[in-house]
């Protein structure tokens, strides 16, 4: 089950690649993965870990950052089930 963050993460993710002129496949092999994992990544049917958006940035030479530009505020924040933005509790 994907969500508008891991869609967005994987256009940015592709539209980096296509810029700097590499294959899904010289991308996977940078970071230690198939090449069909980057294309699921691309299209938001698999989240990427914090991790393996580290090392995709680096392959890409980008900044971590760079990748979530234009992120919607409201698609970022988490919601209860009446679609209300959650409020930070404070735990001790």
């Amino acid at each position: 089950m994907t969500n508008d963050i891991d869609r967005h993460l994987g256009k940015r993710l592709r539209q980096r690649r296509r810029l700097l002129g590499q294959t899904q496949q010289q991308i996977a092999e940078a970071v230690g993965v198939r090449f069909q994992q980057i294309q699921k990544y691309e299209c938001g049917a698999n989240r990427i870990s914090a991790a393996r958006l580290w090392l995709l940035a680096k392959a890409l030479e980008a900044p971590v950052g760079s990748f979530f530009e234009g992120i919607e505020v409201e698609a970022a924040a988490p919601s209860d089930e009446d679609g209300e933005p959650e409020q930070r509790k404070n735990v001790a």
